[in-house]
This record gives C-alpha cells, sequence and structure tokens, in this order.
C-alpha cells in the first residue's frame, strides 16, 4: 500500500502498484520511468511502497521539449515532424529512459492532461513500455475532456499494467 498518496489513489491502483513492485522484485528487475503529462506522479507512487521502492531506479520528468531530447535521448526532428504528443516521442521516450538507467523495464507517458493548444485533443495520451530483449510495446489512449486530475490517474491505471505485463513476461 501506498504511504502518502494513499487516500488520492482508488483500491485497483493500490493494487496494481503493488503487484508491479512485487512482481519486479521477485525477478529481481529495476524500473525506470519517463514522464510528461503525469509530472512525476508514477514514480511517486512506484517509491511510496515501504520495502519496495529498492525496486525503482530512477524516473524522468520530461515536460519540455529540450528535456525529452537531454535527458531520454528524443531527437529534436522527430518531435518536429511527429509531435511531442506522440507513439513515435513515447516509444522513443521508454527507450532512452532504458537505455540511460539500466532498468529491465521502463514506462513512458507523453499526452494532454487538459487542455492544450487549439488543434490538441485533451485526454489524448501515448503510452511505451520498453524492456531489455523485448520489442516495445505502444498504447494510444483518448479519455476524453475530464480535466487534469482525472487523465493523470487514469495514466497512473494503464502505465502501471503496462509495466506489470511486462515485468511478469520477463
Amino acid at each position: 500500500m501506498t504511504e502518502t498518496l494513499s487516500p488520492a489513489l482508488t483500491d485497483d491502483i493500490e493494487a496494481l502498484v503493488d503487484r508491479v513492485l512485487v512482481a519486479a522484485d521477485e525477478r529481481g528487475l529495476t524500473l525506470a520511468t519517463a514522464e510528461s503529462c503525469t509530472g512525476g506522479l508514477l514514480a511517486s507512487v512506484l517509491t511510496d511502497v515501504e520495502g519496495r521502492s529498492h525496486v525503482f531506479d530512477r524516473g524522468y520528468v520530461v515536460y519540455s521539449d529540450d528535456a525529452k531530447a537531454d535527458e531520454v535521448a528524443v531527437p529534436a526532428r522527430l518531435i518536429r515532424q511527429h509531435g511531442a504528443v506522440s507513439e513515435a516521442v513515447a516509444r522513443c521516450m521508454a527507450e532512452g529512459a532504458l537505455r540511460s538507467s539500466g532498468a529491465g523495464v521502463a514506462v513512458a507517458v507523453t499526452g494532454f492532461a487538459g487542455k492544450a493548444g487549439p488543434e490538441d485533443e485533451p485526454g489524448l495520451v501515448h503510452f511505451a513500455v520498453a524492456a531489455q530483449g523485448a520489442p516495445t510495446r505502444h498504447e494510444e489512449h483518448h479519455f476524453g475532456d475530464i480535466g487534469r486530475g482525472p487523465v493523470r490517474i487514469e495514466c497512473l491505471r494503464v502505465a502501471l499494467t503496462l509495466l506489470e505485463t511486462a515485468v511478469i513476461n520477463r
């Protein structure tokens, strides 16, 4: 059970956090995150469980395009070509976090948690999970214009599910 954020999380997210951390611990895997629209919330829940946070290696909060390029090696041309909220960038973020951290599994989240530019879709989020020796997996979700907080909570659910699947399949 998370300690600090427990009052704000639903039971299913609490259970997912626990399952991910237990499975990673049992397999001797460490985890990394590359987060944009979740702003480090995923890293926070993964480090908030007493006795299990040692499986978390590091998290990158890469909100700006420059941060994505500097911290997890997303080429600027890729962002210009596809946009920061895209499958290509999510995949690159996960793979860059995996490479630079040395973790066994890394997950990336990039999206529009709320209203952005006039052409941007509120609630559009791209996820990717990369694991040593496995193909990178991507999912695109359309949560709708439900608000920044609810979108970020839904992102936790999806990212944790992706992590759980990747860790169990190791």
